[in-house]
């Protein structure tokens, strides 16, 4: 199985609308196995990871509120995408172009004051 990213706006009940998404493989984010060894692990969680981790036993939204603070810290846990990709035996290619979807679903998001779901 693998990971999607998705953007939502708020619906007028308050619930969350899936909007259009680009094709398939750029809302790809990860296989299932990247919940634990990779957007889980202890490595992103010491680089001060606090949405990522979420992924570790369950789905990671990101309300409107949060989208600023994730980008922020998307930011600063690319520089460590090879190694991370490394320490989870992943290539750090295909790491870079998942991380790379959820960031573009991020800033959608920004755009469309929603928030983002990676399931």
């Amino acid at each position: 199985m693998s990971l999607n990213v998705h953007t939502f706006v708020y619906g007028a009940d308050g619930g969350h609308d899936l909007l259009e998404d680009p094709e398939y493989s750029d809302t790809l984010a990860g296989f299932e196995s990247t919940r634990t060894r990779l957007w889980g692990s202890e490595a992103i969680r010491a680089l001060g990871s606090r949405f990522f981790p979420r992924l570790d036993g369950g789905n990671l939204y990101v309300e409107r509120e949060e989208i600023d603070d994730f980008l922020t810290e998307c930011e600063a846990i690319r520089p460590h995408l090879d190694r991370l990709a490394e320490q989870g035996g992943y290539d750090a290619d295909y790491i870079t172009a998942r991380f790379d979807n959820v960031v573009a679903a991020a800033q959608r998001a920004k755009a469309e004051d929603g928030g983002i779901v990676v399931w």
